[in-house]
């Protein structure tokens, strides 16, 4: 008997080592000192998940999840080294936080409480993420971190990209008891401003170097914002019936992202604003579910969040080597739980995303993971 069990314990030993397993990346490699502050690279885990993080952007750099065999891919794309962000040439938003206002802004200028403000124009002549710095391209003070949980800090001066306002944020991130990624952001002002912040993760369920247009998606939302070719939004509403934007129930990325539609060569693909209808409680529910068939990875988007953008990596070229592969073109999805692009301007939308000295803006995000064979 004692043999019987010592084989069966053998053998799973050594099928658990066939298994690929977590690669963390050296902290050493985000050990610098950027504008006079530290940054780091600090790693997570909690069930199975693994994620490291750098206080450089609030800079989600690997995400590591199991796929239905207990195999672990790193499910986000990234760098291995702080040079490589610094010195970007591809994407600039892998895995950062995005603000103080997430998406556009037309003609880069807003007009608050009859005063008008011109912005950092960084995408033509709009404000895109916060313009030349935002919150990515800014060091966090880490308040704390543990196993499980890291909580980061930072004030947005008054003036810095344009804004008004000295906008104080702290971000949480934490990997909870049910194997999800949750974002909890706060935030307050000392003078009118606009805050609209995203997380800004690339997710591919296969990881780095494959395409995501076989990845199962479905989006609990019936309508979009249509958009200009600019990708301002235009001011209406589009319900999704009957178009290639119909997510109401799973469809592969690429089934329709080829369909001739005014909308997707707006957006040279998908880069929609869809409207979470169920949101209107304000209470934190299911936004979209991710699947990759292959692996049988899938992921559930949560918010409270009327505001769901989803891109397709339309504008990756296969040029830029990630930390495992190159970064391919439509080789990740973004799904950014937001308020709604370039509201201060739209008539039609009743958030203006405008944040009041007193008020306090809050916004939660969660990613979570699991398996399934469908």
């Amino acid at each position: 008997m004692k043999k019987i069990v010592l084989f069966a314990l053998t053998a799973l030993m050594l099928a658990s080592c066939g298994k690929r397993q977590v690669q963390l990346i050296d902290a050493a490699n985000f050990n610098k000192q950027v504008d006079g502050k530290q940054v780091s690279l600090y790693t997570l885990k909690r069930g199975k998940l693994t994620m490291q993080v750098t206080n450089y952007g609030g800079r989600v750099v690997a995400l590591w999840a199991p796929d239905r065999k207990g195999n672990m891919d790193d499910v986000v794309l990234g760098y291995d080294h702080i040079d490589k962000y610094l010195n970007n040439t591809g994407e600039r938003y892998l895995g950062a936080v995005v603000g103080r206002c997430a998406n556009r802004i037309a003609g880069g200028t807003i007009t608050l409480d009859g005063e008008e403000y011109q912005l950092s124009k960084n995408e033509g002549e709009n404000t895109l993420h916060g313009g030349d710095l935002g919150t990515d391209k800014v060091v966090w003070d880490v308040v704390s971190n543990n196993d499980t949980a890291i909580v980061m800090h930072v004030v947005l001066p008054d003036g810095q990209d344009g804004f008004p306002g000295n906008l104080d944020i702290t971000m949480t991130y934490t990997l909870t008891k049910d194997n999800a990624f949750r974002v909890d952001y706060e935030a307050t002002t000392d003078k009118t401003t606009l805050c609209n912040l995203s997380h800004h993760s690339f997710f591919n369920l296969l990881g780095e170097g494959h395409t995501v247009l076989e990845h199962e998606l479905e989006i609990n939302g019936a309508w979009i914002l249509p958009v200009s070719q600019d990708l301002i939004p235009l001011g209406s509403f589009r319900s999704i019936k009957d178009t290639p934007f119909d997510f109401t129930e799973r469809h592969t990325i690429g089934e329709r992202i080829a369909a001739t539609d005014d909308q997707l060569n707006a957006g040279h693909g998908y880069d929609h604003n869809w409207i979470i209808t169920s949101n209107l409680s304000g209470k934190l529910v299911h936004c979209a579910t991710l699947f990759e068939p292959t692996s049988g990875r899938k992921m559930e988007v949560l918010s409270e969040q009327m505001g769901l953008q989803f891109y397709s990596g339309n504008f990756f070229d296969g040029k830029t080597m990630g930390k495992h592969g190159a970064h391919l073109y439509r080789g990740a999805v973004a799904l950014e739980t937001q308020k709604f692009p370039d509201a201060i301007h739209q008539e039609n939308f009743s958030d203006k995303a405008i944040l009041n000295p007193g008020e306090v803006y809050k916004h939660t995000c969660v990613y979570r993971f699991s398996t399934s064979r469908k």
